[in-house]
């Protein structure tokens, strides 16, 4: 006996949406640590 695999497909613009919706804040981050941490070395 074989046992039957499940495979689900998400979605190409769930995947967009959830990356967008973490990348856009985690971006942010940075940008404000790279700012902060310039103005601090660079006097």
């Amino acid at each position: 006996m074989t046992e039957q695999q499940h495979t689900s497909h998400t979605p190409a613009g769930l995947i967009a949406f959830a990356w967008t919706l973490v990348g856009l804040p985690l971006a942010y981050g940075l940008y404000q640590t790279i700012s902060t941490a310039s103005k601090l070395f660079t006097g």
